[in-house]
Formats: structure tokens, C-alpha cells, sequence
């Protein structure tokens, strides 16, 4: 195989906040153990689509709680269920 030359600038660099290079087996096995993409159909894609609603209308009507996690949020939910 021959070897090519494989210039990049340094004002690409900056534009682009750096540049990482990776053996293609590093980068395949970095790939695989990021987070999947699922893609729902029928009963579990409506179920989800009408929850999702669901959560956008009480957001809508300022029926939601800004947290940083779960815990802090079920909280905050307890605080206003007394």
C-alpha cells in the first residue's frame, strides 16, 4: 500500500478546536461502545410518541421542575405533593 502525505494546516486546526488521529481499530471499538440509536415501531413508538406529548403539554403549562438529576427532581416533586 502506499503511504500518502496527509498535510492540515494549523489555521484548520484552530478553526476546527484541534484534530485527534486514531488507528482505525481504536476508532471502531470507540464507535461500538457509544450510546446505540433504538428505532421504535409500532405499539412502543405510539406509546412513546403520546408520553412524549404528554410531557410537552404540562411543560407548556408550567408543570415541570428544572433539576440537575433524578434524585434533586423527585425531591422537588415531594416538596409540592405536601
Amino acid at each position: 500500500m502506499p503511504r500518502m502525505a496527509i498535510t492540515v494546516s494549523r489555521a484548520d486546526i484552530r478553526k476546527k478546536e484541534g484534530v485527534v488521529i486514531l488507528p482505525l481499530k481504536e476508532y471502531k471499538r470507540l464507535v461500538a461502545q457509544a450510546v446505540p440509536t433504538y428505532y421504535l415501531t409500532g405499539k412502543a413508538a405510539r406509546d412513546l410518541d403520546k408520553l412524549v406529548a404528554e410531557g410537552m403539554r404540562e411543560h407548556r403549562a408550567g408543570r415541570t421542575t428544572v433539576a440537575n438529576s433524578i434524585s434533586e427532581a423527585l425531591k422537588k416533586s415531594r416538596r409540592y405533593a405536601r
